[in-house]
């Protein structure tokens, strides 16, 4: 009779927990559907009425205006460039740093290795200045090189690699070096392939970093060829009630979130095993 209670009692408390996960998801959901929604209507039908979204009918008239009136496309192609750029440049970097502050001996590692972990207490504001006042002094404001370059900076990401490296056993470098492998091949053969899960998480949230950062990509790229989406569907959210309408700003703007939406689907099985890993060490 106890266990009969108790199997009871655990039934009730799943379905409590059960039902709270999808009252929690469908508030989560809520502001993507609407979003849709809206993307789904004609402008001047929400121009009237905002309540016309939630019956019918529906259009894709504005998803087919992308396709021929905006300036998306060149948009997307710059944030493709600059995420595409910055997520590879920080996975070089970052493993290369990571392999030689985890496994070479050189003087002052370990003051160096502090050093990069400081970058993480200042704030992209406190040199924003600096930052603008050396790229408008070298020429480079309105190019890819503005764009990318200041992104390259990723102390997490050292940090980050650096203790997966160190978590792999050095008795791999022992069986390496008695092969006569060189320290680049022992590198690239045996330990690099080991830190896959840490490489693609890392490279994950970077990308989503770089597609989402408008500050930067604000103050240097002034000309519209050069903006980044972010900053794209900013200066047409301006004035969309003038121009193109809310439900076309709406397309704009799932068709902003459909690339990262992809990459989430194709590397989520890496965070996966990337956290539930850290979480086992």
């Amino acid at each position: 009779m106890s266990s009969f209670g108790l199997s009871k009692k655990n039934t009730l408390g799943d379905r409590l927990i059960l039902g709270s996960v999808i009252v929690l998801a469908l508030i989560m959901v809520a502001p993507v559907l609407w979003v849709i929604g809206l993307s789904l209507k004609d402008n001047s039908e929400l121009m009237a009425n905002m309540n016309s979204v939630f019956h019918g009918p529906y259009t894709i008239a504005n998803y087919l205006n992308i396709f021929g009136n905006s300036s998306v496309f060149r948009w997307v192609l710059n944030s493709v460039i600059v995420s595409g750029s910055i997520t590879f440049g920080i996975l070089v970097l970052t493993s290369l740093a990571g392999y030689g502050f985890a496994r070479l001996n050189f003087p002052f590692r370990n003051t160096i290795f502090i050093i990069v972990l400081l970058g993480l207490a200042i704030p992209e504001q406190a040199v924003l200045i600096a930052r603008h006042q050396i790229f408008a002094g070298i020429g480079l404001h309105n190019t890819y090189y503005a764009l990318i370059l200041p992104g390259l900076s990723a102390p997490f990401g050292v940090f980050l690699m650096t203790q997966f490296f160190r978590a792999i056993p050095k008795e791999y470098d022992e069986a390496a070096l008695l092969d006569n492998a060189s320290r680049f091949k022992i590198f690239w053969k045996v330990l690099l392939p080991l830190t896959l899960p840490a490489q693609a998480t890392l490279g994950i949230f970077t990308f989503l970093i770089a597609w989402n950062d408008y500050f930067w990509p604000l103050i240097t790229a002034t000309r519209k060829e050069m903006y980044t989406l972010t900053v794209g569907i900013a200066s047409s959210q301006m004035n969309f009630a003038q121009t193109e309408g809310l439900g076309f700003l709406m397309a704009q703007a799932v068709f902003a979130s459909a690339p990262i939406l992809i990459v989430y689907l194709f590397f989520q099985k890496y965070i996966v095993t990337a956290v539930s890993g850290s979480a086992e060490k």
